[in-house]
């Protein structure tokens, strides 16, 4: 177990060197970097000017170099520009560049400044991601118990009334973006016009005032005013969950060792329980854990549409606003939470199992 750790750590540290630098190349191409120079400096400069800009804030030279300095492992750059005044990467403005450190890149914790919320990306980032996370765990929450439930007594009952409308509803929740879900569940549940917001807002199930003004943080939700963002969420992945659960409890059910312990005399709960239930999980876990990666991705939309300002919103901002040290920082966190489910649903997956040999 241990070497088959050790090899996965190695291959993930070489993928998350790849997918950076691939990233950081695409968001430092020369149009990226004048687009900056000029919302950072004026729209009216000279292209004599952008380039002189782009020199002097460190963007020039090799794309490798400055992918070195921005990882920390190549001293960061430091110039004097046109005016006199010292610049570098690591020491801020008007102080003493011979006290400063010569490695200040990510893995020092120096995650760049960020022009949009104009701090440093590391901060602004961990709490926009602390936001997404409560967003995420609430929605596994749901998610995870709901589909299961699903696909089990769907896959007990194959063929069966029960089983046609739970794979209906399943097939018709993963059919259905999340943009078009959150906007039925907008227009049925929070529309002051014609939906039922004045009457739930009086039963207190739900909060759309906060919600829609802006107010949906971590310091300031409710339990109710969280409904609709996690719903919209939960219901696309409780169907595609619920269709891989099924499948495999079917699978399961007409196996021959299943068929064996009820000519036995066992009942058909301790058949499922004891027997089948493990076996049936194989596949979901894997589904499950694969969700972490397309949640932390998929509240792209939710999160503009909800205004909740959590990780999603933050990438719609950096796109938006050519923040390339926000943008990397978040293809940073996105790697990291996809090689890490991943590892996790491997090893998992052998515990799970046993008949999967490490090698």
């Amino acid at each position: 177990m241990l070497i088959f750790i050790a090899r996965r750590l190695g291959l993930m540290v070489l993928t998350a060197f790849v997918l950076t630098f691939v990233v950081f190349y695409l968001t430092n191409l020369p149009p990226n970097l004048e687009k900056l120079a000029r919302s950072e400096g004026s729209v009216r400069m000279s292209d004599e000017a952008v380039a002189q800009w782009i020199i002097d804030n460190g963007h020039g030279g090799s794309v490798l170099g400055r992918y070195g300095q921005w990882l920390g492992v190549v001293p960061g750059w430091q110039n004097v520009d046109e005016k006199g005044v010292p610049r570098g990467r690591c020491f801020a403005a008007g102080t003493d560049p011979a006290a400063a450190p010569r490695y200040c890149g990510v893995l020092q914790g120096n995650w760049g400044y960020s022009t949009f919320f104009r701090g440093p990306v590391l901060q602004n980032l961990g709490e926009k991601l602390a936001a997404t996370g409560w967003l995420m765990l609430w929605v596994m929450i749901v998610m995870v118990p709901t589909s299961l439930v699903i696909g089990v007594v769907s896959g007990m009952r194959e063929g069966s009334r029960t089983d046609r409308v739970l794979s209906t509803f399943s097939i018709a929740t993963t059919a259905t973006p999340e943009y078009v879900s959150g906007v039925i569940l907008v227009a049925l549940l929070a529309s002051p016009v014609t939906g039922l917001s004045p009457l739930l807002a009086d039963w207190g199930w739900i909060d759309g005032k906060v919600l829609f003004q802006g107010a949906a943080s971590p310091d300031k939700i409710t339990f109710w005013s969280f409904t609709l963002p996690v719903l919209t969420i939960a219901l696309y992945g409780i169907g595609y969950i619920a269709r891989m659960t099924r499948a495999s409890m079917t699978e399961v059910m007409t196996a021959q060792y299943i068929r064996t312990a009820r000519l036995k005399g066992v009942s058909f709960g301790q058949v499922v329980m004891k027997h089948a239930l493990r076996n049936a999980l194989i596949a979901p876990f894997t589904v499950i854990m694969l969700q972490f990666p397309w949640l932390l991705n998929g509240v792209v939309i939710v999160e503009t549409l909800f205004n909740y300002k959590g990780f999603g919103w933050t990438l719609v901002q950096a796109a938006g606003n050519n923040d390339i040290n926000l943008l990397l920082g978040c293809s940073v966190v996105a790697v990291f939470v996809v090689l890490v489910t991943q590892l996790i649903s491997d090893i998992g997956y052998v515990f799970l199992n046993p008949r999967i040999r490490l090698s």
